[in-house]
């Protein structure tokens, strides 16, 4: 992968992102250590069995909307960012703005 995003030229150093993706492809992606990705550590790496997906937008809308860092999202917040809302999973595209009558 990192091969395919950048190319090495000339005496010039790696870039540090390309060293951290190498670290992480050698730690934690090649789990057989073949060298490559099988079909199985693609699938982890893509959707990891560990990671919540709908706690990890929950916490990425109220991270974006909270304006005064309260923890709790008021309808003004919420409006201000209407547009992260309705682009959101969480949220059923929007479809859930509009079957609640706070927002």
């Amino acid at each position: 992968f990192p091969g395919d995003m950048y190319s090495h030229d000339g005496d010039a150093d790696e870039p540090e992102w390309v060293k951290t993706e190498r670290e992480q492809f050698v730690e934690f992606r090649d789990k057989n250590r073949d060298g490559k990705m099988d079909k199985d550590e693609t699938k982890d790496w893509i959707l990891p069995s560990d990671y919540d997906h709908a706690e990890a937008e929950a916490r990425h809308l109220v991270y974006e909307s909270d304006q005064d860092k309260d923890g709790k999202l008021t309808k003004e917040e919420i409006v201000e960012k209407y547009d992260l809302f309705v682009g959101s999973q969480a949220t059923d595209f929007g479809e859930a703005l509009v079957r609640h009558d706070e927002f």
